[in-house]
């Protein structure tokens, strides 16, 4: 029997495109779904995300039952999570976007407004670069991904990171705590490398 990965539809990510590469990657289970129970028994979760933090979150937390089922899947469950873009900056503590906003608080840190320390580098960080992992427990590897952000993820804990990029100034490209991992960059835009990325997340058993 397939395993069931629960791809979270609350309105903010580009669930088609995900979608599609995670069938491309292997999943026969993929279920798009904003269902407490369904999210409650799912073997994999997929938190995709586009836009601004404070709106994601309120969707997000618009839905009656989600986070809690999220979080009880993820906490005691200890099933395989993926945040992608803005779903990777929503473990956050807080975004500092348009005020100061809470997040899920699964991974301590806060989401800023990138500010590259070379005054020709532009924001957003928009297009390919280099992904470099950081230690040898996580299934991000080396190589180019897409990225599009204009807010980076900065943990509290450096321990908390799991790959680095450039633009301007170091960034991190992903983070990752127990069962819990967040990229920045988008897999399903990402080509050759980020189907390899969602593979590996879909035989993942941390």
């Amino acid at each position: 029997m397939a395993e069931t990965v629960a791809l979270i539809d609350y309105g903010a990510g580009n669930l088609h495109s995900v979608a599609n590469a995670l069938r491309a990657a292997g999943s026969a289970g993929v279920v798009v779904t904003a269902d407490p129970a369904v999210v409650r028994h799912a073997d994999r979760i997929v938190l995709p995300g586009v836009g601004a933090f404070r709106a994601c979150i309120d969707a997000l937390r618009g839905v009656p039952g989600l986070v809690e089922a999220m979080t009880e899947r993820v906490s005691l469950g200890a099933v395989p999570f993926l945040g992608i873009c803005v779903g990777m900056q929503l473990l956050a503590t807080r975004g500092i976007e348009f005020g100061v906003t809470p997040g899920l608080d699964w991974i301590g840190g806060e989401v800023r407004r990138i500010v590259p320390g070379e005054p020709a580098v532009k924001v957003p960080h928009m297009g390919w670069n280099a992904v470099a992992p950081r230690g040898t427990d996580t299934i991000v590897a080396p190589g180019e991904a897409y990225f599009l952000h204009s807010y980076h993820f900065a943990p509290d804990d450096a321990r908390d990171i799991a790959a680095m990029t450039d633009h301007g100034g170091a960034l991190v490209a992903a983070v990752q705590r127990n069962t819990v991992l967040g990229v920045q960059f988008h897999p399903e835009k990402s080509q050759h490398y980020g189907l390899d990325l969602l593979t590996r997340f879909l035989a993942w058993k941390p």
